[in-house]
């Protein structure tokens, strides 16, 4: 069983249709969404046009949730300066895509068919706004995870993939498809984006079980005339990450 797990697409369709056109070689059985679908880049309703097609488990993230309600945005952890994004996207989005976006879960557990569990989240079992990372304290991942038999945990919202231990669990990101952060985000401190896109593979091999952190280049000439032509308020900030004109 071989279960590819995408996250943090942010509306950027060009690179959510190169991870897709590598998932296509993977021999995958499954996709799962880990949220934060279509909020800040320049193609939402692709984006969600082709989750829909895909007919894959979303878990909810912090973002789909603002775009739900974006008058409470600052509870999601929605920056000010991304507040104009977050209406710019909802004002493209129809009543049946944002009742599509509620009906997005918020936990899903995997039963893999050695009996290994897999914990799917946005941020942390408890909320999507958590961050955990490869600093995050132990005692608070054993707040997090309190409760649940899993012994795989996977999440993404960090923006950063990850593979990390504690005690007998597992825990992992998937990294993002659409903003693959360059370092960490600490208030401050604006992230810089990679020109990939990053996704993970969860197989079964007998006893064994494999995990695949993988990264794919995308056009980003392509992501940029999107940006160009989309009149998204966030445009210039796009152009200065791939140090592109317009």
């Amino acid at each position: 069983m071989r279960i590819a797990f995408i996250s943090d697409i942010h509306g950027n369709f060009t690179a959510l249709q190169a991870v897709l056109d590598d998932i296509k070689v993977q021999n995958i059985d499954e996709v799962i969404c880990l949220g934060d679908t279509v909020s800040l880049g320049p193609q939402p309703r692709e984006v969600l046009d082709r989750l829909r097609e895909l007919n894959c488990v979303i878990i909810k993230g912090n973002h789909d949730s603002a775009i739900l309600d974006p008058e409470e945005a600052e509870k999601f952890e929605i920056t000010s300066h991304l507040i104009p994004d977050l209406y710019w996207c909802r004002e493209r989005l129809t009543k049946n895509d944002l009742d599509f976006i509620a009906s997005f879960k918020t936990l899903h557990e995997i039963s893999m068919p050695n009996g290994v569990k897999i914990l799917c989240f946005h941020g942390s079992p408890l909320s999507p706004t958590d961050i955990i990372q490869a600093t995050t304290p132990p005692e608070t991942l054993d707040k997090y995870f309190e409760g649940h038999q899993a012994t795989v945990f996977i999440g993404g919202h960090s923006h950063i993939q990850m593979y990390r231990r504690h005690g007998d669990k597992l825990i992992l990101n998937s990294g993002s498809v659409g903003n693959s952060f360059m370092f960490a985000f600490t208030p401050g401190n604006a992230p810089r984006l990679l020109p990939w896109a990053e996704y993970t593979i969860i197989s079964q091999n007998g006893n064994s079980l494999d995990v695949d952190l993988r990264r794919v280049y995308f056009d980003t000439t392509v992501l940029m005339e999107a940006v160009q032509a989309s009149g998204i308020p966030s445009a210039e900030w796009w152009f200065r990450q791939y140090a592109t004109t317009k």
